[in-house]
């Protein structure tokens, strides 16, 4: 049997993280109530947002070209790699304003849970960036959760065959 659109709008609203059957159920009567003005912004937002961000092959950051404004900034310090786990913590990192290197984002943390192990996180990319360039500093900037600190710690493993690399 069919879903119905209502149903398939808040089942799939329903998969955004955070927001479980109820509130979906409230957006999407909001957007309904005003399909021209809320639900066909939305809808245009979302197909301007498909169509033109990407996703960085240098770092994982998201934006409108490839390589990111980030990666492309010649007065960024390219020798200094912030590793963070989602595109989230690079924008915080970034709205702070305080760091001026590059960043990598792996795409989460090990979790054996979830079934995420190093094949699924970004490491092999950020081993190909240090042997690549010049990185002399990579900073570990992941959570403090078991499994942010189980992240660190293989990272930092991994790349202890990097002599000159100092690994904070």
């Amino acid at each position: 049997m069919e879903q119905s659109p209502i149903d398939k709008l808040i089942n799939d609203i329903s998969k955004l993280p955070g927001l479980g059957r109820r509130s979906a159920q409230r957006i999407a009567l909001f957007l309904l109530k005003n399909k021209n003005k809320n639900l066909l912004s939305l809808i245009e937002s979302l197909n301007l947002s498909y169509e033109k961000i990407i996703e960085c092959s240098e770092c994982g950051n998201i934006d409108m070209q490839n390589p990111c404004n980030i990666c492309s900034n010649k007065s960024r310090d390219n020798t200094s790699i912030c590793v963070v786990e989602d595109v989230s913590d690079l924008w915080t990192f970034e709205k702070v304003g305080f760091y001026r290197g590059l960043y990598h984002v792996l795409g989460g943390s090990l979790s054996a849970i979830q079934g995420i192990g190093t094949d699924e996180l970004k490491l092999q990319n950020l081993i190909n960036r240090i042997e690549k360039n010049n990185v002399k500093e990579i900073i570990l900037a992941l959570s403090t959760t078991m499994e942010g600190q189980t992240t660190s710690f293989v990272i930092a493993d991994k790349l202890e065959k990097f002599k000159e690399l100092n690994v904070t």
